[in-house]
């Protein structure tokens, strides 16, 4: 089959300025390329060709002002079987109009099909043009089909994933080494550390969970946070709110570090330092990716009850799931009593990592995207 496979208009493929749906992009499309030819579509960025092929998977990169247009010009000269867009509900119909002959999957990352941002009529005419709709969780399906009851029999979660062989856990002589490498690095060697990864804004909570340290150091006078991430993906500008943060964390000097952007490919080492993981997203969180990598490191990851976030943990087996999701003492509570069992910290993580193993490893994640491929191909 040829494949086409549509980033927005955000960010670069390969995603070297981050973003979950550029990541999930890469990964997947070379696991494709081996049974299909695939190619990706992504915007222009100053430090990628505009046109290459790397691992058998053909990149096209357009100019992001006329993406959209590009886009449709691009597909219309070709004969692709199957268009899978990411995100953008609301291109279908044009794109469709372009690629008539093409079978269209639309994935759905984040709400796209609520109320604010979409008509019915609109949501509606998208869902009769495509194939299948794939979504990242439970949660987000079901955004869509309670508003659209045509989409019942077309929503499918598939997971997003993670490349296992890049993070080493602990309890592995790479794992070991790694963490003592980096814990030395940052002039942590002896600390119990928390770690935060994700974009320094008010919706992922890092606010909150900087509210919980003075009752963690209390017990614990040895912790340490470690907050990765900037305001957006690939820069390092500093908002009103990164201010902020940045003052709090001021007030304790020994016990935080912030880190600024890391691209994707030095973010495993960085999980294997840790002791603990938090996800403290306060908006309805399709599901952090991040669930997966720090589950692949051998973290136990607490994570609030916002949006998907709860469907990759099993409470009290691979972590804890934060009901109480904008209180700090809640993180807290359950941070102190991790760290004064190092015995159940090591079960949880090393039930996480076999979690990742079994379900969410790229190899799987791209397989259940070609049987949806393949099956909307014979239709």
């Amino acid at each position: 089959m040829n494949i086409a496979l549509i980033a927005t208009e955000k960010l670069p493929v390969p995603a070297i300025r981050g973003g979950a749906i550029q990541i999930y992009l890469e990964a997947v499309s070379k696991r494709l390329a081996k049974h299909h030819h695939v190619t990706v579509i992504s915007i222009e960025d100053r430090d990628l060709k505009q046109s290459e092929t790397i691992d058998g998977v053909q990149f096209v990169r357009i100019n992001q002002e006329n993406y959209v247009a590009d886009v449709k010009a691009l597909i219309k000269t070709k004969s692709f079987d199957v268009i899978h867009v990411c995100n953008r509900p609301l291109w279908i119909e044009q794109l469709k109009e372009a690629s008539p002959k093409s079978k269209f999957i639309l994935s759905v990352h984040n709400e796209m099909f609520a109320e604010g941002k979409m008509t019915e009529e609109d949501g509606v005419k998208c869902l009769s043009l495509v194939s299948k709709v794939v979504t990242v969780s439970d949660y987000i399906g079901m955004t869509i089909t309670n508003r659209f009851s045509s989409a019942k029999g077309m929503v499918q979660t598939v997971y997003s994933g993670v490349d296992l062989s890049t993070y080493h856990p602990r309890w592995t002589t790479e794992g070991k080494n790694i963490r003592q490498s980096v814990r030395s690095q940052l002039n942590l060697i002896d600390k119990k550390i928390v770690l935060f990864v994700g974009r320094l804004s008010k919706v992922k909570g890092p606010h909150i969970l900087l509210h919980s340290l003075p009752q963690i150091i209390e017990q614990h006078p040895d912790a340490h946070m470690v907050f990765i991430g900037s305001k957006w993906f690939g820069e390092n500008n500093v908002n009103n709110y990164v201010k902020h943060l940045y003052t709090l964390g001021a007030m304790y000097p020994d016990n935080l570090t912030f880190i600024k952007f890391v691209e994707p490919k030095d973010i495993p080492k960085l999980y294997s330092m840790a002791d603990v993981f938090v996800c403290c997203s306060q908006w309805q969180e399709p599901l952090a990716r991040v669930h997966y990598e720090a589950m692949a490191a051998g973290l136990p990851v607490l994570t609030s009850d916002r949006g998907g976030n709860p469907e990759v943990i099993d409470e009290g087996r691979n972590g804890h799931i934060i009901h109480q999701f904008d209180q700090p003492e809640a993180y807290a509570q359950i941070i102190n009593s991790l760290f004064s069992n190092e015995g159940n910290r090591e079960r949880l993580g090393k039930n996480g990592r076999r979690q990742v193993e079994g379900q969410f490893g790229w190899d799987r994640v791209a397989g259940n995207l070609r049987t949806v491929y393949e099956t909307a191909a014979k239709r």
